[in-house]
């Protein structure tokens, strides 16, 4: 049964809130899977805290018209399209590269990833985007920076003043053993 246009109209306007919505999206081809892989995929997604949805190209393209800034993407919306939404750059490129390796098939692939208004591209993309690190891993990484100098500092300073006031203290004792 055919949608009606009011139906559409509220398929365009969710697929516009989220495109518009998600610094992070993630379209692929995912022709060729079973509804078990298929399923499967979804699932790995939804653990992974990204949304995941077979979106029409048409209704895609209506949408994205009226985003600013995202006209590069309206060209892969042709033949079979999902599109990944997500926060983080790395989840939705190692959600598939995990599933390709596991369930050994060479689709879905990744037409485009779209993170904060720069554009990447097939597979080499989509293994180079898996090694990127996590928001969590990355203010990690910046927490340690920047304790480890302070660690040291404060590890330097223990260090020396007490060999200092130690050798103070000797040559005061020294002194009032000649005197």
């Amino acid at each position: 049964m055919p949608l009606t246009r009011a139906q559409k109209a509220d398929i365009i306007e969710q697929i516009g809130e989220k495109l518009d919505g998600s610094p992070i999206i993630y379209l692929t081809n995912f022709s060729g899977l079973s509804v078990d892989q298929t399923n499967e995929l979804r699932g790995r997604f939804r653990e992974a805290g990204v949304d995941y949805m077979v979106t029409k190209n048409t209704l895609a393209q209506i949408a994205l018209d009226k985003i600013e800034g995202m006209d590069a993407l309206a060209e892969h919306f042709s033949g079979p399209t999902a599109v990944a939404f997500s926060d983080d750059p790395a989840k939705p490129a190692r959600v598939l590269k995990d599933f390709l390796e596991d369930e050994d098939l060479e689709r879905p692939e990744l037409k485009v990833a779209y993170i904060e208004g720069d554009m990447y591209e097939g597979h080499e993309a989509l293994e180079e985007l898996a090694k990127l690190k996590s928001r969590e891993e990355l203010v990690g990484d910046v927490v340690g920076l920047l304790l480890g100098p302070a660690q040291t500092i404060a590890g330097s300073l223990q260090g020396p003043a007490s060999t200092l006031a130690g050798a103070i203290k000797s040559i005061a004792d020294g002194e009032g053993e000649d005197a």
